[in-house]
């Protein structure tokens, strides 16, 4: 059997009007003790945007090279990306060399990165960064690069000794998924043994839902945050996949996310070519309250003024990295309106109302306060504060109150509740 990378099937739309409110007094599971992903991991990723381009006579300005790199490094550091949480650059598949060295260790494309990986971190510190790099569990990455199998203690020693900070470790080319789970474990463990602090992003669950339901608690243990589904597009119909599939599995998925291991519904598109200003408005509100790493693919040096805004959007990473370290979760869903919330630290809550109707304009919405933060939000009082689309403080709430909202198509509205003891 060899389980090699594809476009899984994002289940199914639910349709219950109201959804089961989930326990929060469930204790959360045992982390991967590398103190690190207190909260979701923040930064950029080349994948998305950039894929396997290694054509760098014809592109030289979007081909995969250490160029790429310093340039996004030198944006991360002078455009305010740095001082609002984005702190990892990080190098997906298709840097490495055909072959490993005479001493079997991964090296660079010599063309490519000429200066080599160790000079690109250096570089990378530098600018007050960190530096993450990709590898595969099996014989091979997803794109024919050599893969991990065989060599997880050196492929280790070799990232923590080029001064690497994050390992995104892909599942492609396994022969069966005992051999996928032994060598998520592996690597896990060989990062560890190395002294260094390696964040350990996983695709494990990803690999193993065709087969049977992963096991989260065991997942949590070896690594700092997983993916679930299929690579993101820059397209609103992988988003909505996304979503769907999220919102479906909620219950095996929320309560296991916290401090130091976290649900990873892919890239941020932001800034891109697929997506309305509505639907990248929701794309940032619904990251903020699933509390997802924020690891952007897009081309910095060619940002919107307004993309570039909503991404360093202060108020909603707040939310994302509320140090409380609660998922959130569809609270309700009723004719193609969608109810959103997560618990903050300090009994604050944020609501995201998403209107999923894509024809017409935009939709009124009301709902009670008291149906929100179960029944607690707005107990007995709150202040609202609407963050996005535009920033807006709505007020004081009872709990006997209505909100108003009006919604565009695949548009979201954000609130932050605060609560009010009178």
């Amino acid at each position: 059997m060899r389980l090699a990378r594809r476009v899984q099937p994002l289940g199914c739309v639910l349709a219950l009007r109201f959804l089961a409110l989930l326990p929060w007094d469930v204790p959360a599971a045992w982390a991967l003790d590398n103190g690190l992903a207190a909260t979701p991991t923040m930064g950029w990723l080349h994948w998305e945007r950039f894929m396997c381009n290694t054509d760098c006579k014809e592109e030289p300005d979007s081909c995969i090279s250490e160029n790429l790199f310093m340039q996004m490094a030198d944006l991360m550091d002078s455009e305010g990306w740095k001082e609002v949480g984005y702190e990892y650059l990080c190098i997906d598949d298709c840097w490495m060399a055909r072959r490993r060295d005479s001493k079997g260790r991964l090296q660079a494309d010599p063309t490519r990165f000429p200066s080599g990986i160790q000079y690109l971190a250096n570089y990378v510190h530098s600018k007050g960064l960190k530096l993450g790099i990709y590898a595969d569990v099996g014989k091979k990455t997803c794109a024919g690069y050599p893969g991990s199998f065989g060599y997880y203690d050196i492929d280790a020693e070799i990232f923590a000794d080029w001064g690497v900070d994050l390992l995104k470790f892909d599942g492609c080319y396994c022969d069966s998924v005992e051999q996928l789970a032994n060598g998520y474990k592996h690597m896990s463990l060989a990062l560890n043994k190395t002294g260094r602090s390696i964040v350990y992003s996983c695709e494990w669950p990803l690999y193993m839902w065709p087969f049977h339901k992963p096991n989260y608690t065991e997942i949590r243990q070896y690594c700092n945050h997983w993916r679930n589904t299929g690579d993101i597009y820059d397209s609103w119909q992988s988003i909505k996949s996304i979503l769907n599939w999220v919102s479906y599995n909620q219950k095996t998925i929320v309560t296991v996310a916290g401090p130091g291991g976290w649900n990873d519904p892919d890239m941020l598109v932001i800034g891109n070519f697929g997506l309305s200003w509505d639907q990248q408005i929701t794309q940032m509100a619904l990251w903020a309250i699933m509390a997802a790493p924020l690891l952007m693919s897009n081309d910095l040096r060619h940002i919107s003024t307004q993309a570039k805004a909503l991404l360093q959007n202060k108020d909603v990473i707040a939310i994302n990295q509320d140090p409380l370290g609660k998922q959130g979760y569809l609270l309700r869903k009723e004719n193609n309106i969608e109810v959103w919330e997560r618990p903050l630290s300090n009994l604050a809550w944020a609501v995201a109302i998403v209107n999923m109707q894509e024809i017409g304009g935009p939709r009124s919405f009301t709902i009670n306060t008291a149906s929100l933060g179960q029944g607690v939000a707005c107990n007995p009082a709150c202040h609202i504060t609407e963050l996005l689309p535009v920033k807006t403080k709505l007020g004081f709430y009872e709990w006997t109150s209505c909100l108003k909202t009006r919604i565009n198509p695949s548009g979201t509205v954000l609130l932050r509740l605060e609560s009010q003891s009178t």
